[in-house]
């Protein structure tokens, strides 16, 4: 049978979920309400391909188109996600994603395509080949198992982090679990801006507790009255992802962020979840070193980039030295301010 790929019309997303759902390598940011949510939170064009062979669905790869008049534009699978990239059920069904993902790319006037594969990639033939580069070097994740009991977890943390914790809970630090999003939004702004880094808007929190409502909560900590850190995770299969939090200047004294992180792992335990996965960061940054303090083993991430002749991978990272002026102005940039334009530059960002 021959194997051929179009873009998933609008009201398929069934299809598409129930294949993913089927695939080992799929992750939470497979799911087909990430094109909504791109689409609506941010104005990109998506283009969400399928390979279809005998009238069954044999591989999928979503992708989003980026225009940014101070980031250029690019292909991304998928912008704003740590993972993506093709999922396919063999060399066939991939083969046939990644010519008609190229389409797209010629269509679409782009000289970068970028995919995010958690899971390893199959080889690509020697004649596609030419057009790819790979890179390891550029993220890493951490994800490590947990099981239900509390205090085997938390003597899996290694001591000097696990102290750390226990100083949160001797202190009385309290967590809730909902979905407010306002409360998130502002610590997550004040944590964002004093980083050095553009914001996300409200509405885009708001559309990802609307559109994922069954499968997110936002763990809040409190010390006493006062709300101190704050984060937004996701739930697929037995996995939860902390994906946007942060956390107030006074929460590192308090010992909030570390608390935070082990109410969120303690919560998950308790609904089943087997894996913590904790996400991405780049070597030589903050979040590295705090993410492998928990005793978590970083992982590198295998990106993946089609490019055009004369095209470079783009390095749109705050490790970047010709964005170090920015990120220090930013730093110093009152927070109403922070707010009204990091939206619209974050959104060329991905």
């Amino acid at each position: 049978m021959t194997t051929t790929c179009r873009e998933l019309p609008q009201g398929s997303e069934a299809a598409w979920d129930a294949f993913i759902h089927a695939q080992p390598d799929a992750t939470f940011f497979h799911r087909a309400d990430w094109r909504q949510v791109i689409t609506r939170a941010f104005g990109h064009r998506t283009h969400y391909l399928i390979a279809e062979r005998d009238g069954a669905i044999v591989g999928v790869l979503p992708l989003c188109h980026i225009k940014s008049m101070l980031f250029g534009q690019q292909l991304t699978s998928l912008p704003f996600c740590v993972y993506g990239g093709p999922l396919a059920i063999d060399t066939e069904a991939f083969t046939a994603l990644e010519a008609a993902s190229r389409q797209v790319m010629k269509q679409c006037g782009v000289s970068v395509m970028e995919w995010r594969p958690l899971a390893a990639l199959p080889d690509l033939a020697p004649e596609q080949n030419t057009a790819w580069q790979e890179r390891s070097d550029l993220y890493v994740t951490f994800r490590s198992t947990m099981v239900a009991d509390d205090e085997t977890n938390m003597k899996a943390i290694p001591r000097k982090q696990r102290a750390v914790v226990r100083k949160g809970i001797e202190r009385g630090l309290k967590s809730i679990a909902d979905q407010n999003t306002t409360l998130l939004h502002r610590i997550y702004a004040e944590s964002v801006r004093n980083l050095g880094t553009p914001v996300f808007s409200r509405r885009y929190f708001e559309i990802l507790a609307e559109v994922f409502a069954a499968d997110l909560d936002i763990v809040t900590i409190f010390d006493g009255e006062t709300a101190v850190a704050s984060v937004m995770n996701f739930y697929w299969r037995q996995e939860v992802i902390p994906y946007y939090g942060g956390g107030t200047l006074a929460a590192r004294s308090c010992f909030a962020n570390d608390f935070m992180y082990w109410e969120v792992m303690r919560r998950a335990a308790a609904r089943g979840c087997t894996m913590f996965d904790f996400g991405r960061s780049k070597h030589g940054t903050g979040s590295f070193s705090f993410k492998k303090n928990w005793g978590f083993v970083p992982e590198p991430l295998r990106y993946r980039f089609c490019l055009a002749p004369g095209a470079r991978i783009p390095e749109n990272n705050p490790l970047n030295p010709k964005y170090r002026l920015m990120i220090a102005t930013w730093k110093r940039l009152p927070l109403p301010v922070a707010n009204t334009i990091g939206p619209h530059i974050v959104r060329g960002v991905g």
